[in-house]
């Protein structure tokens, strides 16, 4: 509609104020600068909030203003183009929109059809995304100030060639931008949004340059494809290093499918390098992933475990968020530690409620006959953890590696886990297995309302090359530091050893306690086997 009425007044001499007036109208709303996102007042912004499944639960729009009432300056709403579910109207995203305005919290919009497209059959186009946009862009156009349009969620599973999240991207953008819509456009990371494959890290400057309007930011998924710190961070910090353009964590959790997700960590590093986040997703998710919900069936006065800590917790949404200025809400422009523009990976920081002492494991151990004991949780599925000195409850980071509460292990629902003893990295029995159980929220009549992240890989898995047999000083077939054992993604490089993995170094052969990256030898998360012979 600007660019329309912008072409038709710049035909008259006559008409060069209208002109002037309408192209400063075209350009109102969120733009991008470098790495910051700007309000339409010009202040940067940063986006500290949840998703909701609106499409799928469309009787619960008090969702909107629950989720504001406990300080999200942004909300992330699942709409439907028709293709998988049924279609949101214009007249009802607009009403969407209305309520997000009068909650003052800014209204993220995407469509939940595509994705996984390339892996999931049933899963729709960019392109079909993209001309549901247009179709209900009456309810979009000048909503500029509050609306950005996430083209499609997750629209390109695992194992695509880049060039289908990059071209269908572009063509995307162009579709928009000649239809006159002038929002900043969100684009979502491939491999179900993680981006394991770095296709976005290293693709996304090309897309953003195809916007004549220079107005694109860039969302990646974090589900457990980042379980430490230094992952979350070497990708944030090689994405800003290398893009100079904004960056979200659009969804992110504290566990996903049984498998943790350093969720401690992305908040910490999204505050640190001043880069918004928004966590999945408020109530609703299928039997597969209730760990997901933020609040049970939508009671904010009921909130789980993991929606206490996104709100409430450290570098949470109420320690952290600020609302826009175009609702009188104060500018971001200081919030974070480092320029989000020239920001550096220091690998070895930590997070907030990390500790800095001690070069022992952040496990208490012991020693017992021929090997050392130590004391681990055992997480649901996932190898065992180490348990934080410093805190009881929930995640931490301590010796540059996660750790569990003490406690949060041993409320884990009953034989999921619970605190165990590895000793020479074998474990016995549980010694604490919570009887607590968590209250699960309402969960979806179809597995569509699971995390938008399902992705098809699977867990972490260590390598036949371990060679776990390998006894004493035998060191024949197994792994030479650094050629790790194991990897953090069925589809990803191998980066670690878990727990009874056994590497060579320095021709000692090292036997893992648990979860580890660090120098065999080096801690405590090594038993050493002795030397090779």
């Amino acid at each position: 509609m600007y660019k329309t009425l912008l072409k038709r007044s710049a035909v008259y001499a006559a008409g060069l104020i209208a002109a002037s007036t309408l192209a400063a109208s075209a350009w109102a709303g969120f733009s991008t600068s470098g790495t910051q996102l700007l309000d339409g007042n010009g202040n940067n912004f940063i986006m500290r909030g949840a998703n909701h499944a609106h499409t799928w639960y469309t009787g619960e729009t008090s969702s909107i203003t629950n989720i504001a009432n406990l300080g999200a300056n942004t909300i992330r709403v699942v709409l439907s183009n028709g293709h998988q579910w049924n279609r949101n109207s214009e007249s009802d995203v607009a009403n969407i929109i209305s309520l997000c305005k009068a909650n003052k919290v800014i209204c993220v919009l995407e469509v939940h059809d595509a994705t996984g497209g390339g892996e999931e059959s049933a899963a729709g186009t960019i392109a079909q995304a993209a001309s549901y946009w247009v179709d209900i862009k009456g309810a979009l156009q000048g909503q500029e100030d509050y609306v950005i349009i996430n083209i499609a969620n997750e629209p390109v599973g695992n194992n695509q060639p880049a060039s289908k999240w990059v071209n269908e991207h572009i063509a995307a953008i162009q579709t928009l931008r000649n239809a006159g819509l002038t929002h900043t456009l969100m684009i979502d990371a491939a491999n179900w949004g993680q981006d394991w494959e770095e296709i976005m890290l290293a693709d996304a400057s090309q897309v953003a340059a195809a916007d004549s309007l220079n107005n694109i930011m860039f969302s990646v998924h974090m589900y457990q494809v980042y379980q430490n710190r230094s992952k979350i961070e070497n990708y944030v910090s090689s994405f800003l290093n290398n893009h100079n353009l904004p960056l979200i964590v659009g969804e992110f959790g504290a566990d996903h499918q049984g498998e943790f997700v350093d969720a401690d960590s992305i908040m910490a590093v999204a505050e640190q390098y001043g880069i918004g986040y928004l966590g999945w997703s408020w109530s609703g998710n299928g039997s597969c992933c209730t760990a997901l919900d933020m609040s049970n069936n939508f009671n904010p006065n009921s909130l789980t475990s993991w929606g206490d800590r996104l709100f409430n917790g450290v570098n949470g949404i109420k320690q952290t968020a600020q609302t826009a200025s175009v609702y009188g809400g104060g500018s971001t422009t200081s919030s974070s530690s480092s320029s989000s523009s020239s920001s550096s990976s220091t690998g070895g920081s930590s997070s907030s409620s990390s500790s800095s002492s001690s070069s022992s494991s952040s496990s208490s151990s012991s020693s017992s006959g021929s090997g050392m004991c130590v004391e681990m949780c055992k997480w649901y599925q996932d190898a065992p953890r180490p348990l934080c000195q410093n805190q009881t409850t929930g995640w931490g980071w301590e010796n540059s590696q996660s750790c569990i509460g003490r406690t949060t292990c041993e409320n884990q629902n009953s034989g999921n886990g619970g605190v165990i003893e590895v000793c020479d990295g074998t474990s016995s029995s549980s010694s604490s297995s919570s009887s607590s159980s968590s209250s699960s929220s309402s969960s979806s009549s179809t597995s569509s309302t699971s995390s938008s992240s399902t992705s098809s890989s699977s867990s972490s898995s260590s390598s036949s090359s371990s060679s776990s047999g390998s006894t004493g000083g035998n060191c024949a077939g197994v792994n030479v530091y650094p050629n790790w054992t194991a990897r953090d993604w069925s589809g990803g490089a191998y980066n670690h050893a878990n727990a009874g993995d056994q590497m060579v170094y320095q021709n000692t052969l090292y036997l893992a306690n648990w979860y580890t990256r660090s120098v065999p030898g080096s801690d405590a998360s090594w038993s050493t086997l002795g030397a090779c012979n």
